[in-house]
């Protein structure tokens, strides 16, 4: 079975105001997308350009503070509780406008050692946890590398499985992207057979550059049959940054399709 790539409207089709993506992606084949942050749109809109163009919405982040001063997140902040609490009441309401299934949110910039940073993290995903829970909506935590982030709290696998399993939550899981579990840990396909339990999205690009797959180091091509073969059954989110002009680099996916 073809699995469902989702394009992400962050990265690609930026030859086009984000708001006009959607029907790029469309008319390019995708039948689903995801994206950073829709917070600069009103609800509403998002959720008509979905059914206007027939798409499926895969996954968005919660609001992540002051991204343009360099905030990547709140969720680990201590003194930021109130601040995070209102930020899912925010992404409830695209949550529902969009019929999404799942949000990631991010931890933000902390030092892993700092134990309050850790209370205030767990804290903040058993909330959001639970709010989500009430309308059947799963979340998610990724690892992100420290050399395209650095500083960033959750920046180890080990660590996000730690996380999970202390919480017990059942809609707490896992992003696993593809790049950043090569930077971090390398050992990809052992990771997905370890995490595959608690793995809730999955996202891809080629490293080092992080554009199309199969331009990189990795056969991006053998893990993705190995997802299906591991029973993976959700959407693959392609995270990365085209070389060129999106459409001309989509050739990856028909490189794909020859090679199942």
């Amino acid at each position: 079975m073809m699995p469902r790539f989702a394009a992400n409207l962050t990265m690609m089709f930026n030859e086009v105001d984000f708001i006009d993506r959607f029907a790029a992606a469309s008319a390019a084949g995708f039948d689903a997308v995801e994206y950073l942050f829709p917070y600069d749109y009103d609800p509403e809109i998002i959720g008509n350009k979905l059914k206007s163009f027939g798409l499926e919405q895969a996954l968005f982040n919660l609001p992540p503070g002051n991204w343009s001063a360099g905030e990547r997140g709140i969720a680990a902040l201590v003194g930021r509780e109130e601040e995070f609490r209102t930020s899912v009441e925010t992404a409830l309401e695209y949550v529902r406008s969009t019929d999404v299934g799942r949000v990631h949110v991010m931890s933000g910039l902390a030092e892993r050692s700092d134990a309050s940073a850790l209370k205030t993290f767990r804290n903040s995903l058993a909330f959001l946890c639970e709010r989500a829970g009430e309308a059947g909506i799963d979340v998610l935590i990724e690892p992100i590398n420290p050399r395209d982030m650095p500083g960033y709290f959750l920046n180890n696998f080990d660590f996000a499985a730690d996380v999970i399993d202390g919480l017990k939550m059942p809609n707490l899981k896992l992003q696993f992207d593809i790049y950043h579990r090569q930077i971090i840990h390398g050992d990809v396909l052992h990771g997905l057979r370890e995490l595959m339990p608690i793995i809730g999205h999955v996202q891809i690009a080629s490293v080092p550059l992080r554009n199309e797959p199969g331009t990189g180091e990795l056969d991006d091509f053998r893990i993705v049959r190995a997802l299906g073969a591991l029973g993976y059954t959700g959407f693959i989110g392609c995270e990365y940054r085209p070389a060129n002009d999106t459409v001309a680099g989509l050739h990856w996916l028909s490189d794909f399709e020859g090679k199942q």
